[in-house]
């Protein structure tokens, strides 16, 4: 087992420890790995050090950036900053993503990871996998899907891309999404969500298994009805339970085939169960 020492000697950057970032520094500090994880906040700062993560204080933004050079001085990068939800906010995105990609190139990092979202596949109501053409409706998905091709044209590096679904677990709980809401559309429509323990495990699979320059749809294999999953969400929750119109519009059903490479099974795989237990 000579190889899997080998790679926890690796140095891993993170760029962004927020909801995800942070919990995955922490998954690959436990797993020996020699983590620098960044914050835009010095208050954050203290925060990584106390779980072992070198903490840099890094602001990138289109026109330029400011961090301590020692930050991208690693073996593999993974960048966890989504696009904000302001129109505005979205095209500066892809030139901060250039800033990421010359720091990158400067400091000869040869891996990046790029979470990106299931954003970049429109409702066009049929399972999609990784080779599905991305049809992007939101200004997000398609700042998204940008930057997943900038990164895919490097050629100093190499990129590995995962679609996140929609993100539940401690601090994101589905039933306070829609409590107390009403007349709300589509409620046949599945869903396509993943735990932050899946989001860890995957991302932990793909170093284990080097499955790097492969595209990873990133979703539970379950996907109940959206009105079935939130009422009982809601109802578990002890909020007011919303009110779906019952009709199916628009949907598609999140899929993947490439996560086969990694011989990964899903920690949350059955919605209603996983509700069911004390969430």
């Amino acid at each position: 087992m000579s190889h899997s020492t080998s790679i926890n000697k690796k140095t891993i950057s993170i760029l962004g420890c927020g909801w995800f970032g942070l919990e995955l520094a922490k998954a690959l500090v436990q797993q020996g790995y020699k983590v620098k994880g960044s914050s835009t906040t010095v208050e954050k700062l203290n925060l990584l050090s106390t779980h072992h993560i070198q903490p840099f204080l890094v602001n990138i933004s289109k026109d330029g950036a400011n961090y301590d050079p020692d930050f991208f001085k690693s073996d593999l990068l993974f960048i966890c900053i989504p696009p904000k939800r302001s129109t505005a906010e979205q095209s500066d995105f892809y030139g901060k993503i250039e800033q990421i990609v010359n720091a990158v190139k400067a400091n000869h990092i040869t891996q990046v990871i790029f979470i990106s979202s299931t954003a970049v596949y429109g409702d066009t109501n049929e399972e999609v996998t990784e080779l599905s053409i991305p049809k992007p409706e939101t200004a997000s998905g398609k700042a998204m899907l940008q930057t997943e091709q900038l990164l895919k044209d490097q050629k100093t590096f190499t990129s590995t891309i995962i679609r996140f679904a929609g993100l539940v677990g401690p601090l994101r709980h589905p039933g306070r999404f829609f409590a107390g809401k009403t007349a709300i559309p589509n409620g046949k429509a599945p869903i396509n969500l993943i735990h932050l323990s899946d989001c860890i495990g995957l991302s932990l699979a793909i170093l284990d298994n080097e499955a790097f320059g492969h595209t990873f749809n990133a979703c539970a294999p379950d996907h109940p009805e959206k009105q079935n999953f939130y009422t009982q969400a809601t109802i578990n929750a002890a909020l007011s339970p919303p009110i779906f119109k019952d009709e199916l519009l628009n949907w598609k059903k999140i899929s993947t085939t490439h996560t086969n490479l990694l011989n990964y099974n899903y920690l949350v795989n059955n919605w209603m169960t996983w509700l069911n237990k004390d969430n």
